[in-house]
């Protein structure tokens, strides 16, 4: 009598986390060189990210040892002193309140655009916003610099007057100094007009993906144009726009020509943000880098160093905020 062997029924065990889709090897040459070339390139950013750390890590803990301020509350920067004293605090506090500044002006008429682009507008006129849009995001910084200080600045006197006519009450839009319209809101609108066509298009990108099953099964139940994108459109390209969003973010935080041209910088924090003043990283190491000393080099290091620590953890959260945006999408699939 011939033995049988029994058949195993149970369950394949479940893939890994995010692995589900990956492609398998076919074990082919070609498929082979590809693998190697795009494990090669990953861990050959990763190298040079943290090269970039170690070598801002250890000039800026030479400048820091020295410096006879807090690093982190001081409001001078006087590397150049005896003693020297320099510190980050208004860098870092308008680095931040321009940066939200622009991301709040921008981000809603961006998509905006994006959604009339793609959902709204005719296919005829569709096509030349959209090249002009993407021809905006080509223009180089110091073109939006020049044109900051001879055309925006001086159009904002009259929208700075009537913020604080209007809205002086709310403390943030009052203005209790005299002066050209060279302050944090400037920079803040100029940072927005410059992200703009960033995020526009990557937002038009996404709503163009919206699967149309998902469009027609709303016009079906009825819905209108304006439901069909709140209930499809949006849902679907949320991720998108934060993605797109966070890419803006990561221009603003770190423009430097643009900034430095239309700003006024003092080492002063107010929340009067109409007021003319301030400064960023990048504006204070594009107007202080070229005499400095080597000390002065290694300070404006240290600065740099929060910057790249800043920027690592916005992204870092963009990433956290995508990622659980889709394991709850997949959940409630």
């Amino acid at each position: 009598m011939a033995s049988t062997t029994p058949i195993d029924t149970s369950p394949a065990p479940p893939a890994p986390p995010g692995r589900e889709d990956r492609p398998k090897s076919t074990g082919r040459a070609g498929d082979k060189i590809f693998l190697g070339l795009s494990r090669g390139s990953g861990i050959l950013l990763l190298v040079i990210m943290a090269s970039i750390a170690v070598f801002l890590s250890y000039r800026a803990a030479i400048a820091i040892s020295k410096d006879e301020g807090n690093f982190l509350t001081t409001f001078d920067w006087n590397p150049a002193g005896d003693p020297p004293v320099f510190g980050i605090a208004v860098l870092l506090f308008g680095t931040v309140v321009s940066s939200i500044i622009a991301m709040v002006i921008a981000v809603p008429i961006a998509v905006g655009i994006a959604l009339f682009i793609s959902h709204y507008a005719p296919r005829k006129l569709a096509a030349p916003i959209a090249y002009v849009v993407d021809l905006l995001a080509a223009v180089p910084s110091i073109v939006y610099g020049i044109w900051g200080a001879l055309v925006l600045v001086p159009y904002l006197e009259g929208l700075n007057l009537w913020l604080d006519q209007f809205f002086g009450w709310t403390y943030i839009f009052e203005k209790t100094e005299v002066g050209v319209a060279r302050s944090l809101f400037t920079v803040g609108v100029l940072l927005a007009i410059m992200i703009l066509p960033i995020v526009t298009s990557v937002s038009r990108e996404v709503f163009l993906q919206v699967p149309k099953m998902n469009e027609e099964a709303a016009l079906a139940l009825g819905a209108t144009r304006w439901e069909v994108i709140r209930l499809s459109v949006l849902p679907f390209g949320r991720s998108g726009i934060i993605s797109a969003s966070m890419l803006g973010l990561g221009r603003a935080l770190g423009e430097t020509m643009a900034v430095a041209t239309v700003l006024s910088p003092s080492f002063i924090i107010s929340l009067h943000v109409l007021n003319p003043g301030g400064g960023t990283f990048a504006q204070n190491i594009a107007a202080k880098f070229g005499e400095a000393d080597e000390f002065g080099r290694d300070a404006l290091i240290a600065s740099g160093l929060v910057l790249f620590v800043l920027t690592l953890l916005v992204n870092g959260a963009a990433r956290l905020i995508i990622a659980r945006r889709k394991e709850y999408s997949g959940a409630n699939a």
